[in-house]
């Protein structure tokens, strides 16, 4: 009978080799412990002192001048520093109890003290996703992140703020784990941009950078500009009427002035160093002056491309793009918060070249758009001429409008419904008119059609609807 030297399972090892070959305890393969959800991360130390400024402009703003004559200056500081005192402390407690974690592919934003909430976002939903940084934020190396999300009527989880590297690592890791990258920059492996860099063209292939001398002559040719010569001359009127140089008066008048001045004025500063780039299948956009933007928008989440020609824009052969990307383009409200701007302005051949990128194979100069029949002047009698339909190999596109000149174009891809509506009008006179129905809401209009042709546009839509979307 022979020997082994191997120990059995029953027998303890009697010398040092046979120890060395069992090994120590921490050679032993353990299987690692399930791991929980990762960690809430809060936002930024300086956020609530940022809200605390913002509600001390609000607070201001709400009192008026007309508060300061009736309790005077030093009731009127004593009542702002009470109000943005509260203001502050409750901005302090709102950012202890708000943080925000990722988990799988899903982004859960904690917030609330008394009444807890936990909004949980499916990133699949993700539509585009933007890096804001006000002037405050500017000044403290901070940045706010917003999500825009399929469904949403307007932002659906502003982050504000963070730093500016997290904020770009964040928007990085959200767009790789929603799918609209193959191939993305892993979140551990992305290089973030530093503090500082709005005038750095955006990462990606460069398609243009509007100039800063057409963005100011452009909102010069625009009714509002205009009209500006009239609204000081009134304000200046009322202002000598009134015989008073008090401070109220004064105060009162120049913030007159401020809002007669101020949409031109904040048109410039939102578009300034417009910058535009192309990024594998996404859209890379920054702008703005006091606030900055720098937005990211994949290319397939693109609903609609419009195109206007404003009146006075016609003359220099200027033109306007603005993109339509579900969750967002019609639910803001106010067009500052709508991140849509695809070109300020520029002239034909720049945005020909635009809308190539964001649309392959459509160009602007070549859309076989058919008029309305000649009856339709007794609905349209001056429009008429200017209305028009077609359809291209890849898009519907509409035109509309008669002093400002818009151009609708559509995918089939991005088509949710179509419909056919007849007004009382529409039915004496045999029209229709077909309504393209994309998920951003907004869609596109052939406007007053033959009965015939529309029922026909109709079912084309809806066949070239489902034929791309089973080629896609």
């Amino acid at each position: 009978m022979t020997g082994s030297s191997d120990p059995g399972p029953d027998r303890i090892p009697s010398t040092a080799s046979e120890w060395d070959q069992v090994g120590t305890a921490s050679d032993i393969q353990h299987p690692d412990p399930p791991q929980g959800p990762p960690a809430r991360q809060r936002l930024h130390p300086l956020s609530p002192a940022l809200h605390g400024a913002k509600s001390l402009v609000v607070v201001i703003a709400g009192l008026s001048w007309s508060t300061l004559s009736r309790v005077g200056f030093g009731w009127f500081v004593a009542m702002v520093i009470v109000l943005a005192l509260g203001a502050s402390v409750l901005a302090v407690v709102s950012w202890y109890y708000t943080g925000y974690q990722v988990v799988g592919r899903e982004l859960r934003i904690h917030e609330g003290l008394l009444w807890r909430r936990t909004r949980a976002i499916p990133l699949e939903r993700l539509q585009a996703v933007e890096v804001v940084r006000p002037l405050l934020a500017q000044l403290t190396g901070l940045a706010e992140l917003r999500l825009e999300v399929v469904g949403g009527g307007k932002t659906e989880a502003p982050l504000a703020y963070l730093s500016v590297a997290e904020a770009a690592a964040l928007r990085q890791r959200l767009l790789a784990l929603a799918g609209d990258a193959p191939g993305a920059v892993p979140a551990a492996q992305a290089q973030p941009a530093p503090a500082g860099v709005e005038s750095v063209p955006p990462p990606g292939r460069p398609l243009h950078s509007v100039s800063n001398r057409d963005l100011l002559i452009s909102q010069l040719l625009t009714p509002q500009a205009f009209l500006l010569p009239f609204g000081v001359a009134f304000v200046a009127i009322q202002f000598l009427s009134e015989g008073s140089w008090s401070f109220i008066a004064v105060a009162s008048t120049l913030t007159a002035m401020a809002g007669v001045l101020l949409q031109p004025v904040r048109r410039v500063l939102d578009d300034w160093r417009f910058q535009l780039a192309r990024d594998g299948d996404r859209l890379r956009i920054r702008n703005g002056l006091l606030e900055t933007r720098s937005q990211t928008v994949p290319l397939h989440r693109v609903q609609t491309v419009r195109v206007t020609w404003p009146l006075l824009w016609r003359m220099k052969g200027w033109l306007r793009l603005r993109l339509e990307v579900a969750g967002y383009a019609a639910g803001e409200a106010d067009e500052r918060n709508r991140p849509d701007r695809l070109l300020p302005v520029g002239d034909r051949p720049t945005g020909e070249m635009i809308v190539a990128e964001v649309l392959p194979g459509v160009a602007l100069s070549s859309m076989p758009l058919r008029p309305p029949p000649t009856r339709a002047r007794w609905v349209n009698p001056l429009s008429r001429q200017v209305l028009g339909a077609g359809l291209t190999e890849q898009v519907f596109a509409v035109r509309s409008g008669l002093l400002v000149r818009r151009l609708t174009i559509v995918p089939y891809a991005r088509l949710q419904s179509v419909r056919v509506v007849q007004g009382p009008v529409q039915r004496l006179l045999g029209l229709a008119t077909v309504h393209a129905d994309t998920a951003g809401g907004a869609g596109a209009a052939a406007v007053d059609r033959d009965l015939a042709d529309a029922w026909a546009l109709a079912a084309e839509l809806t066949a070239r609807s489902r034929a791309a979307r089973r080629a896609g």
